[in-house]
């Protein structure tokens, strides 16, 4: 029989992950083909990656292998923490709420404003000369 795994998609401003996870007996969180530890250099990153299967509760179940690319650090850890979460409810429906109340499964969609003709940026105007 072939081990079985949940895709799913995660996103945050421009950065996508998409997340494999498969049911296991040691649990591991591999992003881009390194630990979660390696790839984000900073806990703080990592621990918003895993922040997901804490809440879910089923952190010791799952290996994750995630493909996470665009954006900066912090949104691809966002983006990876919206995929797992996902992912979870998929293997594990009743976990819907308690992640849905965490606001794990709403994508951010705040990302930045296109520019716009005759401005130096999105809303910012050139200097104003009298003369």
């Amino acid at each position: 029989m072939a081990t079985t795994y949940i895709n799913a998609v995660g996103r945050r401003k421009t950065a996508i992950a998409s997340v494999r996870m498969i049911a296991a007996a040691k649990s591991s969180l591999m992003v881009n083909g390194k630990t979660a530890k390696e790839y984000f250099k900073t806990d703080e990153r990592a621990k918003i990656a895993e922040e997901a299967f804490a809440t879910a509760g089923s952190a010791e179940n799952y290996a994750v292998t995630a493909h996470v690319e665009g954006g900066g650090v912090a949104a691809q850890a966002d983006a990876l923490r919206h995929a797992i979460s996902r992912a979870i409810i998929k293997a594990e429906p009743k976990t819907r709420a308690v992640l849905k109340a965490a606001t794990f499964l709403k994508r951010d969609p705040r990302a930045k404003e296109r520019k716009k003709p005759g401005l130096k940026k999105a809303r910012k105007s050139p200097q104003w000369s009298k003369r």
